[in-house]
This record gives structure tokens, C-alpha cells and sequence, in this order.
């Protein structure tokens, strides 16, 4: 049988054994799967494949309501999906959630976008920032990271008392957030300065321009930094945490998209 690295003490062992008669770490090849985990991660582009699912929901909302493509009120309202397509997919706020009770919301939000500038400046930020937290922490603590920084965002937003918000940009905030981590616990001041410089830019370009969701953005800052922390405790390795814990966020996420369709297929059938 293959030998692999144990995911909690990296020592080489059989990826048979029971437990690891090193650390004793239970199962540590998941009969078989951790080796097959591990290339899947650094096989997927995580960052790339968040890139395609935001176009193709912008694209497949904007479609929903063609009578709004043209419609110009604005360069941040230019080829914006219209308000009645984006809750068809997933827009969340107060309105989603306290009012209609559809809590997924502040998942599916994370991957819809308000309009072609909205996506640009968002899918730019998930490609410059996303393989840099892939490298510092793992692909599969990317993509943790990213999904519980857009969920804690859109949860201050929503208590905040916004009524409709969608959007990455709290997962991006996330993001920076990581790598801020990351700075400090190695020790670089350059590196932290560098991230928490364009932290305080983008933070002070939403308080000037209307129309940006600011609490979106201080709550993924909170929760991405929150998430790194811990994963910066837990080693410099993804590990059985780290599969499981993007397995979950994946099932969430896939969840909530199902949800969210079963609900407006409910919803249009009665």
C-alpha cells in the first residue's frame, strides 16, 4: 500500500494504519482518501473556480430579467441584474432573512454581484488574493476562509439592519484579513503593513462612495481573521481539520443554492 504523509505530525506512515505510531492521530489516511484530497486541492484552482461560479450566476441573473441589462442609472448600476433576478438567486438583507425567513441567503449572496463593476473590481481582488492565502495556508483553507468571512460579513450587514446587500466582497476582506494573519505570525512587518494598507484603502473607499456595505465588510474582515488565527495555531499543514471543514463549507454552500431554488420554485408553484 502508498505511503503517505500523517496530516497531523507529517511523519511518513502506511495509509493503512489504524493510528499513527506517531502522534496517534486516528485513521490518518480516511481509508485512502487523504492522499486523493490532498492532489484534488492543489489540483483545483479554488480561486479560479469561485471566479466562474460568480460570472455565470451574474450572467444567468442578468439574463432572468433581460428588460434591465440596458437599463443606466449609473456607471455602478451599469449591466446590473435587476432586484427581483438577484433575490431569485439569492440577494439576502433583513428582507431575506428576518422577513422571509431564508437564512441561506448569506451564503448564495457571496457569489452574486450587483453589476459589471461590482463583479470586476470583486473577481480582480479573488484572483490577486486568492492564490497568494492558497500558498500562505492551503487550498482547502482558502476556500474555508473565503466562505466563513462572506457568511460573518453578511450576518453584521443583516444585523446592522440592511435590507439588501449581495456581493464577495466580505469574503475578500477575508482574504486580506489572512494574510495579515499570516504577516504577523511569521513576523514580517513589511508583509502585514503591505495587506493592512490596502485593508484601510478599501475600507475608506467604501465609506466615500455610496452604495458599498461597509458591514459586510468589517464582519468578513472579523471572521477571516478569526479563521486564519485558528488554522495558523493548528500548523502550517492542511490536515483531516481542514478537509472536513471545506467538505462542510461546500455542502453549505451547494445546500443553500438548492434551497434557495426549491424556494422560489415553491414559492412561484403555489
Amino acid at each position: 500500500m502508498p505511503a503517505i504523509l500523517c496530516p497531523s505530525c507529517r511523519k511518513l506512515i502506511d495509509s493503512t494504519e489504524k493510528r499513527c505510531p506517531f502522534c496517534g492521530q486516528l485513521r490518518p489516511g480516511m481509508w485512502g482518501f487523504t492522499s486523493k484530497l490532498r492532489r484534488m486541492g492543489f489540483e483545483l484552482d479554488f480561486s479560479k473556480l469561485i471566479v466562474i461560479v460568480c460570472v455565470a450566476l451574474y450572467v444567468l441573473s442578468l439574463l432572468s430579467e433581460p428588460t434591465n441589462i440596458f437599463r443606466f442609472q449609473g456607471m455602478m448600476d451599469f449591466l446590473a441584474p435587476g432586484r427581483q433576478a438577484s433575490l431569485w438567486f439569492g440577494m439576502t438583507g433583513t428582507i431575506p432573512v428576518f422577513k422571509l425567513g431564508c437564512w441561506w441567503t448569506l451564503i448564495t449572496a457571496i457569489y452574486l454581484h450587483g453589476g459589471l463593476l461590482h463583479i470586476f473590481f470583486n473577481m480582480m481582488w479573488v484572483r490577486q488574493l486568492g492564490p497568494l492565502v492558497e500558498d500562505l495556508f492551503g487550498p482547502y483553507r482558502l476556500f474555508v476562509i473565503f466562505t466563513v468571512a462572506g457568511i460573518t460579513g453578511f450576518i453584521f450587514s443583516t444585523l446592522s439592519g440592511t435590507g439588501l446587500t449581495l456581493g464577495a466582497s466580505g469574503s475578500i476582506f477575508g482574504l486580506l484579513a489572512a494574510a495579515i494573519v499570516y504577516g504577523r505570525r511569521q513576523g514580517s512587518t513589511l508583509f502585514t503593513r503591505q495587506f493592512l494598507q490596502w485593508a484601510v484603502i478599501l475600507f475608506v473607499f467604501g465609506l466615500i462612495f455610496p452604495g458599498v456595505d461597509n458591514w459586510a465588510h468589517l464582519g468578513g474582515f472579523i471572521g477571516g481573521y478569526a479563521t486564519a488565527f485558528v488554522f495558523s495555531r493548528m500548523g502550517s499543514h492542511e490536515g483531516l481539520g481542514a478537509y472536513l471543514s471545506a467538505g462542510i463549507c461546500a455542502l453549505l454552500t451547494v445546500g443553500a443554492f438548492v434551497l434557495q431554488a426549491w424556494t422560489m420554485f415553491s414559492f412561484y408553484q403555489g
